[in-house]
């Protein structure tokens, strides 16, 4: 009974992300034509769109004073965050570099995650450009770490929780489930042998 179930249920994580894939480029070659190319890593907008953004940009000081008192306020502590971001960037990119070619795990390539494009918009200002650089790192380094941390459990222990749990990595639901103990050490060691190719 668990073997067909497990099978329905791989055909069908099968086709989600399959579905999941072609949507996420469905809707950037839609943007894309609306609103930018890209040009390598440079992102343009036609001539009209960058004239646009620009009548829209708030300047400095007209932005300093329409700008919510709280954000001015907790601005040192949300920055405040960036050490510990670059502490755990440091230790994460260390862990992965010296640990992972002894596991055979292909490593997380960076650039996938951590990208920063929105500087290239015209209709923020400097301090607007500052922020939004800041979300791009901060999310871009959960989202690396978030990576780095599900190889490593599919590599050590890729069984589900008997629980529900919410914010699963995508590897997660490819898991083993909680309890399935036949040939296990044989499953994980393909789970192992998975992770030496690049994804």
């Amino acid at each position: 009974m668990l073997k067909p179930m497990n099978t329905r249920i791989n055909e069908l994580l099968i086709q989600m992300a399959a579905l999941e894939a072609e949507l996420r480029s469905a809707v950037h070659d839609q943007e894309s034509r609306m609103f930018f190319q890209l040009n390598g890593k440079r992102v343009e907008f036609e001539r009209s769109v960058r004239q646009a953004h620009l009548k829209l940009k708030k300047n400095f000081f007209r932005w300093l004073v329409t700008n919510r008192p709280q954000n001015l306020l907790t601005g040192p502590l949300i920055y405040g965050m960036v050490i510990p971001l670059l502490m755990l960037d440091a230790c994460v990119s260390f862990y992965q570099w010296a640990c992972f070619p002894i596991y055979g795990i292909a490593k997380v390539r960076r650039a996938d995650y951590l990208v920063f494009d929105r500087r290239h918009l015209g209709y923020l200002n400097f301090i607007e450009k500052f922020h939004c650089t800041y979300c791009e790192y901060g999310n871009g380094l959960m989202g690396y770490m978030a990576e780095i941390l599900a190889r490593t459990e599919q590599y050590f222990c890729p069984i589900k929780h008997a629980h529900k749990i919410l914010g699963t990595h995508a590897r997660y639901n490819r898991f083993l489930a909680y309890g399935e103990a036949d040939a296990y050490e044989e499953k994980l060691e393909a789970y192992r042998k998975a992770l030496g190719k690049a994804e």
